[in-house]
């Protein structure tokens, strides 16, 4: 398999790299999609609609383009490992403090300090990567990499069904989903494994003592300000297009359908397999195809499966539907990682894919909570909150703004990155 042969040619230090940002980016999003399982429970415990605990998300969600420019910043300066390994530690921080909230303000408090955090780990492991494999190894790397975050909903899909149910009889004082809040230190296990295996980027340490690269990297965004709005209103829509098909949809599972934990714990472990098939697909066929004709057919595959991702009622087309929306959406997003790092000035490698990534995070984060209140106020013909439609109306919509956006767009397949690409900016 191409994907396969890729991955044997990288040496020791690529394949480092390629590893520890992949787990950071798994162990970010086991993070943050643990509250997504649990949304009935916590607003059962602080006796609130579920749609006020749904703010959280958007919360998290907000507060993550912030992170990225510091810690973008901070990584241009001073190098992608280190940061990387404070950010990481961070996150992991505030994901454990937030087991132990007392009410609902505290946990939103901890969530937008755990989104802030957060909102580092991509940009800054992402162009590690990038800047380490070789050119035509890019598109392969990228959809590998990005589906670490269908690899975290997965493990978090597999606790819930698997794990889960039992908390109440291992731990019968205290409310599940704090216990399950509990695995959220474990990211912090990666800073070990970074620390001696990880090597410094190679393109940072040979842009690093000349003066070009001095340039300050929100100053070289700046500069570069059309392509830079131009990204963020295209990671909007892509960030609608995930959180639209995926916050959400144990929401829709556990309350317009009624299942149990285990059930729906299975259907999302087979919609983020799916998602992962479709990620290195999508990204390894980016290499022949480019970047832009890769979005744009996978984005538009996901029109003829909504009805059955969205509409149907039996356990087996639902998650027949959701890993074939899954293929779509990740399909798209597993060349997001490359195509940014290749559209991103030079001096700012380190902080403007993440930035324009989350700062489109940020423009949809109300994804969550607008879909929440779509579905409260129109009710299924049984009367119970609508996601389903709500669901249906957000994908559908983004998955044609990305492909218009996308086919109009620029494109830097096999750009050249480390001191060759600074002395020819």
């Amino acid at each position: 398999m191409v994907i396969v042969d890729e991955l044997r040619e990288l040496n020791r230090e690529q394949r480092s790299a390629f590893i520890a940002s992949l787990l950071g980016w798994t162990l970010d999003a086991f993070d943050f999609f643990l509250l997504t399982f649990v949304v009935k429970e916590v607003a059962h415990d602080f006796h609130v609609e579920g749609s006020a605990v749904l703010l959280s998300l958007t919360l998290t969600l907000a507060a993550r383009p912030f992170g990225a420019l510091f810690f973008g910043w901070l990584a241009d300066k001073y190098g992608r490992k280190p940061i990387l390994q404070i950010d990481v530690a961070l996150y992991a921080f505030f994901a454990l403090i937030s087991a132990f909230s007392p009410n609902l303000i505290f946990l939103l408090v901890m969530r937008t300090l755990f989104g802030f955090a957060m909102g580092g780990e991509w940009g800054i492991g992402a162009s590690l990567v990038m800047e380490s494999v070789p050119a035509k190894s890019r598109g392969v790397i990228s959809g590998l990499l990005q589906e670490g975050y269908a690899l975290g909903q997965l493990l978090g899909a597999l606790v819930f069904w698997f794990i889960y149910p039992h908390f109440s009889t291992w731990f019968p004082f205290v409310s599940s989903w704090r216990v399950l809040f509990l695995l959220g230190v474990a990211p912090a296990i990666l800073v070990l494994y970074m620390r001696r295996h990880v090597k410094e980027s190679p393109a940072w340490e040979a842009t690093r003592g000349q003066a070009k690269a001095k340039v300050n990297a929100l100053a070289a965004i700046a500069l570069h300000w059309k392509r830079a709005l131009y990204v963020v209103v295209l990671m909007t829509a892509f960030n609608f297009f995930s959180h639209g098909t995926q916050d959400n949809y144990t929401t829709f599972l556990r309350i317009q359908h009624g299942f149990t934990p285990q059930m729906s714990g299975m259907l999302t472990a087979v919609m983020n397999i799916g998602a992962i098939l479709g990620g290195a697909a999508f990204g390894a066929w980016s290499e022949k195809i480019g970047r832009r004709h890769a979005i744009v057919i996978a984005a538009l595959i996901a029109l003829p499966v909504i009805p059955l991702w969205a509409f149907s009622a039996t356990p087996l087309l639902l998650g027949l539907g959701g890993f074939l929306m899954q293929i779509s959406v990740q399909g798209a997003w597993g060349v997001v990682p490359v195509h940014l790092n290749e559209l991103s000035p030079p001096e700012a490698r380190g902080t403007f894919p993440g930035a324009a990534y989350q700062f489109g995070n940020m423009l949809a984060s109300v994804n969550a909570v607008f879909q929440g209140r779509i579905a409260e106020t129109h009710k299924d013909a049984a009367g119970k909150d609508n996601y389903g439609l709500a669901l249906a109306l957000v994908a559908g919509t983004v998955a044609i703004v990305i492909a218009v956006c996308t086919w109009f767009g620029p494109e830097a397949r096999g750009k050249s990155f480390g001191a060759e690409e600074v002395e020819g900016a």
